[in-house]
């Protein structure tokens, strides 16, 4: 029998991991995290800055950068939820991860190739005649492609890497430690916070400080590591095999009750009607709203359409009473997500927040200056306060006041949050007002790279403002989702919100364009202009206030036509009685 002392010496050689142990497990955790942080580092890092590098070294217009990058955020949103589908259904979550390891690194070479080749972008402005070289096809065909790299590696990591950290804990028997998981998500999600203060800070200022090439080479040194250690681990992980998904049955459901041609639909209780459910499910009928749908699970003929075990011959002809409530559960959020568009639209605009916050005093502290692209940071800041503030002292304060337990629902939050983002670009519009005003009491109206007598720091408020809505609005969307939809839809339902993103930075492209292509006719000159000093940012963002507001009262009316949510409805009648 050994004793204490030796079983300690023994622990201590033990390796982190080992052939000899299980795979998965705790010992494969820094390895996924570690590679999903310096992913992220390495690609939010050069998205911070990428407006300036456009309107600098390539000479865009400002409306023409801001268009490319909501494109480009737009891609990065929407490229994981075609991996999650791929990985789930076709190659696998590791493979998955792998194939993104190896393309975002290729993505961020070609990105600095653009900084380290000359002909790589245009030539610097000539000062003396004040022109400048418009970017070729070839050298904007090489920029695209770093783009189109970096999106399509993010969205091989990012769609997979939770999931398959998450699958590390499976047991034997096909369950997952639920401790062990839930400290991995709570690790997980802090280290994601961490990436973004390092990203906007670290990487930031390098490339302020020592230039692009030696700021987009760390963005190339961070991605090798970031895929080294994910692939040093390849024989110790769990690695769960593809199989069908979720969406693919959706698809079903509206394919089947596109191609079914059923009689009258009767009530979905009555007897005359046979459909089929799953066995053991608790839904053997379908429920009467979108009756439509229900044609779907519609049995016809029960030896035509099922075979001797009771499954579907065809199930893109029949599919089951599950199936069939899975998608009408998704339908009924919809207009709710598409309210959370507009949200998105104002949180996204970070092209105008770091050109506006170049053309103000940075300085603090002596000489020390904040990187432009670094004031993104007060967004995460303000965030992560306001979530701490309202768990550990808001909801303890008015409990004891109440003398119950007292919380704001996820749609109550998803409200305040939508009239703070409304508050947001009013507070942006207001104080651009004022930073124009002075820029043309100065006389620096006709020079773009003029700085205005104004402390960028006035810019917090918009920026807290923002982290608010992030705190409030997006936090609660992924909530509202996850509960209201049903279990066998956690990973669609976790997906919905980065859709909303992707389509809200696409809707915001159409309004920049839109309003760029409106205020310049005639020759005069563009709201959104190149040079700050002389456009009308302020006019754009009264606009965007307008559509805030706007939808603001559509978010009401579709929360009101929604009705209660999941668990409410005891609670609404519990408020009727204690009112009577």
């Amino acid at each position: 029998m050994k004793r204490p002392l030796e079983e300690k010496k023994d622990m201590v050689k033990e390796p982190l991991l080992s052939t000899a142990s299980p795979k998965g497990g705790s010992g494969t955790m820094p390895f996924i995290i570690a590679n999903s942080v310096l992913e992220k580092v390495a690609t939010y890092g050069v998205s911070p800055n990428m407006t300036l590098y456009l309107l600098k070294e390539y000479h865009m217009e400002m409306a023409t950068a801001s268009n490319i990058l909501f494109y480009l955020s737009a891609a990065n949103n929407f490229t994981p939820v075609l991996g999650a589908i791929v990985a789930d259904a076709y190659v696998g979550r590791f493979h998955m991860i792998g194939f993104g390891c190896v393309i975002s690194f290729l993505g961020t070479i070609v990105l600095w190739l653009t900084t380290m080749i000359p002909q790589a972008r245009p030539p610097p402005c000539n000062e003396s005649s004040n022109s400048c070289t418009s970017a070729t096809s070839f050298q904007l065909f090489m920029l695209f492609t770093s783009f189109i790299l970096l999106s399509v590696g993010a969205g091989g990591i990012r769609s997979a890497s939770l999931a398959f950290g998450a699958d590390q804990f499976e047991k034997r028997d096909g369950k997952k430690d639920a401790v062990l998981l839930q400290r991995y998500f709570s690790w997980y999600y802090v280290s994601y916070s961490l990436s973004l203060v390092l990203a906007l800070t670290c990487m930031v200022y390098i490339q302020d400080q020592m230039g692009w090439q030696i700021g987009f080479g760390a963005s190339v040194v961070v991605m090798f590591f970031a895929a080294l250690l994910f692939f040093l681990a390849s024989p110790f992980y769990i690695k769960v095999k593809a199989k069908a998904t979720l969406f693919t049955e959706l698809v079903q459901v509206i394919v089947a009750s596109y191609k079914t041609k059923s009689p009258k639909l009767l009530s979905s209780s009555s007897t005359e009607m046979l459909y089929h459910h799953k066995n053991g499910s608790t839904l053997v009928f379908p429920s009467e709203k979108m009756r439509f749908l229900n044609k779907a699970c519609i049995i016809h003929d029960p030896e035509q359409d099922l075979t001797p075990d009771g499954r579907a011959k065809n199930p893109w002809n029949l599919c089951t009473v599950d199936q069939v409530e899975d998608l009408k559960a998704l339908l009924k959020v919809i207009p709710i997500w598409l309210s959370g568009i507009v949200t998105f639209i104002n949180i996204n605009q970070t092209s105008f927040s770091v050109l506006q916050a170049s053309s103000m005093d940075r300085k603090i502290m002596g000489n020390f200056e904040i990187p432009a692209g670094s004031f993104g940071i007060f967004n995460i800041i303000s965030m992560i306060l306001w979530v701490a503030f309202y768990d550990q002292v808001l909801l303890p304060i008015a409990a004891r006041i109440k003398g119950k337990p007292v919380y704001l629902t996820a749609r109550q939050r998803m409200g305040i949050g939508t009239f703070i983002s409304f508050l947001s670009v009013v507070v942006t519009a207001t104080m651009e007002c004022i930073r124009l005003s002075l820029a043309f009491k100065e006389g620096i109206s006709d020079d773009p790279e003029a700085i205005v007598h104004m402390s960028a720091l006035w810019l917090l408020p918009q920026y807290c403002l923002i982290g608010l809505t992030l705190g409030l609005s997006a936090i609660a969307q992924n909530e509202f989702f996850i509960s209201e939809l049903p279990r066998s839809m956690s990973s669609m339902a976790s997906t919905l919100c980065g859709v909303g993103i992707s389509l809200g930075c696409l809707v915001a492209s159409f309004i920049m364009s839109t309003i760029d292509d409106f205020t310049k006719r005639g020759g005069g000159e563009s709201w959104i202009s190149t040079n700050i000093n002389k456009g009308h940012y302020d006019y754009y963002f009264w606009v965007l206030s307008g559509l805030s507001l706007v939808n603001f009262f559509f978010f009401l009316i579709c929360c009101w036509t929604y009705g209660p949510c999941r668990g409410e409805e005891g609670n609404v009648n519990d408020e009727e009685v204690s009112l009577r």
